[in-house]
């Protein structure tokens, strides 16, 4: 097998269809059972996070453009298929532009959800309401878009993917599957993904070879039923306990009392009131501690079940994800974050300790104010950019990782016929994307 670095090309530069052809076909293609692998050193990686995060805090966050491209080349091209990495071909300045494009568009549309609510009296309530799912569909529009935009800028043995089809017509879809979603109480939540997918693969193209996905919503259904009734059943009967409950009396109560004892003493006699918030209370509480405790089996589930959906012609994936990578992966963010927790209160303590003193020392309240309220905006900015670090380079990285090391590639010899196709997609929508904060790697 030739190595990676034989098909190198430089991104942007144009290739002709024979080139195109004989890039595909320079080395052979893996035999059925390939594998796929992640070569990256974690080393590496939290030195890109380290470093991104101290710049976003002194650039107010303007280089998180540059930023979020050093993340994707470290993960493309330490990603390895069937022999060959990816590459990444994207620029920062791109998703600046693309970015200044999308808040010209956005402007508008605040500044006329404003007026209108301003304008129309009681009436520009209801147009205040309806900017929610406005924004709802022009997030669903977006992630479209910028998934259009980082296929095309993703290139594998020297060919490009890209990627068809109409955001507008998936965003419709994905509004309408979410608002199901959300009347169902997510039982639609495996058929909603299973027909997003096949909507966003069907789309998908690796040159000229399409992609389609075979992921069954009702298989993904039925594995993840007893979840379901594990996260809502107690919220189901904390809802039946609460309608349950005599808030007529419980307000002629609140109302009539003199005190708080005098409210319990009131209530004792008018209902069971006590015992039942007792029971709803408690049934929250499972619900939050369940919810908690299966979403690591939820996630490793559903990425288990779209690797082993995907196709590219006779090209399909099999994942061997297990579920005890991802909780790893997720108590090792919580143990690094009480770290950080415990690092960041004595901090804390330590600064406003010394301000105090400064101002017994000097006299000076208002600038001892000034410089507290200073700290503690530090304080903030650095508790929020060190999570976002640590989850980035324990949950994210692993699930990348893991994601990708579980996968098997049958049926990789179609590789080898594949030829160019596609051209560079606009970074309007990563910008659309970036600006509604639906954006990511």
């Amino acid at each position: 097998m030739i190595a990676a670095q034989s098909f190198r090309f430089r991104p942007g530069l144009p290739m002709n269809r024979d080139q195109a052809s004989a890039a595909a076909s320079a080395g052979p293609a893996a035999s059925a059972g390939a594998a796929v692998r992640f070569v990256g050193e974690p080393r590496a990686y939290w030195r890109l996070l380290v470093r991104g995060a101290v710049l976003l805090a002194l650039t107010l966050g303007i280089y998180r453009f540059w930023f979020a491209t050093d993340l994707r080349r470290f993960l493309w091209s330490n990603t390895e298929i069937a022999g060959n990495t990816l590459e990444y071909s994207g620029t920062a300045l791109e998703l600046v532009i693309g970015f200044l494009i999308a808040i010209a568009l956005l402007v508008p549309v605040y500044v006329g959800f404003f007026v209108l609510a301003l304008n129309l009296g009681p009436a520009g309530q209801f147009v205040s309401v309806l900017g929610f799912p406005v924004l709802a569909f022009l997030g669903h529009f977006a992630v479209y878009r910028a998934r259009r935009y980082r296929l095309s800028r993703t290139i594998y043995r020297g060919l490009r993917c890209h990627q068809t089809g109409s955001a507008w017509r998936y965003a419709v879809c994905a509004l309408f599957w979410w608002t199901l979603i959300l009347l169902t109480f997510g039982l639609a939540y495996p058929f909603a993904q299973a027909r997003l997918e096949r909507y966003k693969m069907r789309h998908t193209y690796y040159g000229d070879l399409g992609g389609r996905f075979e992921g069954s919503g009702l298989r993904l259904f039925l594995r993840g039923l007893p979840m379901w009734f594990m996260v809502v059943g107690p919220l189901l009967v904390a809802v039946a306990v609460a309608v349950s409950i005599d808030w007529g009396a419980v307000i002629a109560a609140g109302r009539q009392a003199e005190s708080a004892a005098d409210f319990a003493a009131r209530l004792e006699g008018a209902s069971s009131f006590f015992a039942l918030m007792v029971i709803a209370i408690a049934a929250v509480g499972a619900s939050l501690v369940a919810a908690a405790l299966l979403f690591p089996v939820f996630q490793a589930m559903v990425l288990r079940w779209w690797i082993s959906g995907i196709r590219f012609g006779g090209l399909s994936l099999r994942s061997r994800l297990r579920t005890g990578q991802v909780y790893a992966a997720y108590l090792r963010f919580l143990w690094y974050g009480l770290l950080l927790l415990l690092a960041l209160a004595a901090l804390g303590v330590v600064t406003f300790l010394g301000f105090g003193l400064v101002s017994g020392a000097t006299g000076q309240s208002e600038l001892t104010e000034i410089m507290g309220a200073a700290a503690a905006v530090g304080l903030y900015v650095a508790a929020m950019l060190g999570f976002s670090t640590l989850y980035q380079g324990t949950v994210k990285l692993a699930l990348w990782r893991c994601g990708m090391e579980s996968a098997e590639i049958e049926g990789a010899a179609v590789l080898a016929h594949v030829r160019a196709a596609g051209t560079s997609s606009s970074a309007v929508g990563e910008g659309l994307a970036d600006a509604l904060n639906v954006g990511g790697i």
